[in-house]
């Protein structure tokens, strides 16, 4: 009987006989899609029958006091899963397969294949206030790299098939098949050309069949556009890209600053009780925080508030509009917190439902105010739509995804200009203050980003240690010209040398062939001139772990030198070579636009 390597060896080999390469990819990206539908529908599934037999059962039917308890099992749970199941730490998922793609060239663990899978329904369906949606891509993307590492496929087509199973997951829970490709692009920086477009259409149509197959024609966000736009109507729309764009800057700076409060505290258990404590005094409180909140929007957009506001601890008049403003500003407010207290804690979920949550209420209480203090009478659904719309593009830098997106679940573009407007008011307003997105701000600060810039997006996804050439002989500071001579300039076939300390190998200087040459042949200086004496300060010196490819190439350009040294926790390990950067540069850029 065959072995199963034995089996392997020859699907490989029959492959590459038979199938071209970008046949196969075709192939990978519809299965790609296929499985990300399938991910997307097991996530929300659990995470529905989970939050339905808690939320819909135990707390309706025995004692409030349950939205407390809950989120913090729910954490708990999840930790035991991760230290004792798991093994390891499940990150987050965007901003982690963001990583993957430019600092791991696309390589994701095995285990993220399933992470997600094992510990999101639980954050969620246990009242965690955070969305499907990242975990979602996250099972994908690692599906995805995995595949691709077990075909022996290169980086840029591991990086694209990654794409295919985000623009698959969001296809598929969304069931907007557009704006999943979109979202794909935006997010993760892909190449709109032919060769990217058409697997990210297939893996979208397959996510998206794969969907309708197992749910039929039901939809997260049932909507149908009924109020017409009115031209009247853009001043306010303008408003309303404003507001979603401060929002968005509150968004982030409360997500970034309750993140690094928790990076401070070393105890998992300490984060877990500050956090899980904190999340269920939240939720006791605020029952529309527990969980995704997908309720709480379709209430809005089909203009019954009262019904997302029922359960208020205060009981307050839920007929006094100003009161249900009032009540809906606190949603905004205080969304972000718990979802930030639930990562914090160390539960596993996305920020895109919270941005939908947070655009929704934002957008219904634009227009009831607008309404109510007799400024018009615009639509409240489609300001609330259009908000959603205007907070994602603020908060995630993807305009465009937030109008395909709304426009699709809506069934038509008939909201399309208020889409523009806003998403477009809201994106340049947190892009100036914020000049990254949620998901890419880690990256970003380091300079790890990739981006649209091709050439930026080349440098960083290029490996520092592969340019590095450590054929230099070195020289000591007290060795003498004779010494110098007979043990580096005739032994080597470089004209410089590093001059380091004879324990500690710290970098002190350089010693270039052209500084000895007029007094390398006087034998009569052997033993009276010294490297010390002779050696100069580097015009720059490279830090591994601090210079990133970017800040390399710009030393070059600054000191105009042809050979730069390297250093490593103060210790010299060798020479960057102009050339030999521009050759990989050069081979890099090949390779990611083939």
């Amino acid at each position: 009987m065959p072995s199963t390597r034995k089996i392997y060896k020859q699907i490989l080999i029959w492959r590459y006989k038979y199938i071209s390469q970008r046949q196969f990819i075709y192939i990978l990206s519809i299965l790609v899609g296929f499985m990300s539908g399938v991910a997307a529908l097991f996530l929300k599934n659990i995470t529905h029958f989970i939050q339905h037999v808690l939320e819909g059962n135990l707390v309706r039917q025995y004692h409030h006091a349950f939205y407390f308890v809950f989120p913090i099992i729910g954490l708990a749970i999840v930790y035991f899963n991760i230290k004792y199941v798991l093994k390891k730490k499940v990150s987050h998922g965007i901003p982690s397969t963001l990583y993957a793609i430019s600092k791991r060239k696309g390589i994701i663990k095995r285990k993220n294949m399933f992470a997600s899978m094992l510990t999101a329904p639980i954050t969620v369906g246990f009242g965690g206030s955070v969305g499907l949606e990242g975990p979602t891509v996250a099972t994908g993307a690692a599906i995805s790299s995995n595949i691709a590492r077990l075909f022996h496929l290169n980086q840029t087509t591991r990086n694209l098939l990654i794409g295919c199973a985000a623009a698959g997951a969001m296809s598929s829970i969304f069931k907007a098949p557009i704006a999943a490709i979109i979202f794909a692009i935006e997010v993760f920086s892909l190449d709109l050309t032919i060769a990217s477009m058409l697997p990210l259409l297939l893996a979208s149509i397959s996510a998206i069949i794969t969907s309708y197959f197992f749910f039929g024609s039901d939809v997260l966000l049932p909507f149908k556009i009924e109020d017409v736009f009115n031209i009247n109507d853009v001043p306010f729309y303008i408003i309303l890209g404003t507001i979603t764009g401060l929002a968005s800057i509150y968004f982030a700076e409360v997500y970034d600053r309750i993140q690094k409060l928790f990076d401070k505290i070393d105890s998992p258990i300490k984060r877990l009780l500050i956090g899980g404590i904190g999340l269920g005094i939240l939720v006791y409180f605020i029952p529309p925080l527990y969980g995704e909140g997908f309720d709480v929007i379709n209430n809005l957009i089909a203009g019954h508030p009262e019904e997302a506001l029922k359960s208020n601890f205060m009981h307050l008049d839920l007929t006094n509009v100003w009161i249900v403003i009032i009540l809906l500003i606190g949603l905004v407010f205080f969304k972000i917190i718990a979802s930030a207290l639930t990562f914090g804690a160390g539960g596993v979920g996305g920020i895109f439902a919270p941005t939908l949550f947070m655009g929704s209420i934002l957008g219904n209480c634009v227009s009831k105010i607008i309404n109510n203090i007799g400024l018009s009478n615009v639509s409240e659904s489609n300001f609330t739509l259009v908000g959603m719309a205007g907070l994602m593009a603020g908060v995630l830098h993807a305009p465009l995804t937030a109008i395909f997106l709304i426009a699709e679940v809506t069934g038509g573009y008939g909201l399309f200009i208020p889409l523009m407007i806003t998403a477009a008011i809201s994106y340049s307003i947190a892009k100036y203050i914020h000049p990254y997105s949620v998901y890419a701000m880690e990256l970003g600060r380091k300079g790890e980003l990739i981006t649209h810039d091709k050439d930026h997006a080349v440098l960083t996804l290029m490996d520092i240690d592969r340019v590095i050439e450590s054929n230099f002989i070195s020289v000591y500071s007290n060795m003498s010209l004779g010494e110098m001579i007979k043990e580096a300039v005739v032994k080597s076939n470089r004209n410089i040398f590093p001059v380091v300390h004879k324990e500690t190998n710290k970098l002190l200087g350089i010693i270039l062939l052209d500084d000895i040459r007029p007094i390398m042949f006087d034998r009569s200086l052997y033993e009276t001139v010294f490297a010390k004496e002779v050696m100069q300060k580097p015009p720059e010196i490279i830090e591994v772990g601090k210079d990133r490819m970017t800040d390399i190439m710009k030393k070059f350009q600054k000191s105009g030198a042809w050979n730069l040294p390297v250093i490593q926790d103060n210790k010299y390990i060798g020479f960057i070579s102009k050339s030999k950067l521009l050759t990989a540069y050069r081979n890099k850029l090949i390779e990611v636009t083939i």
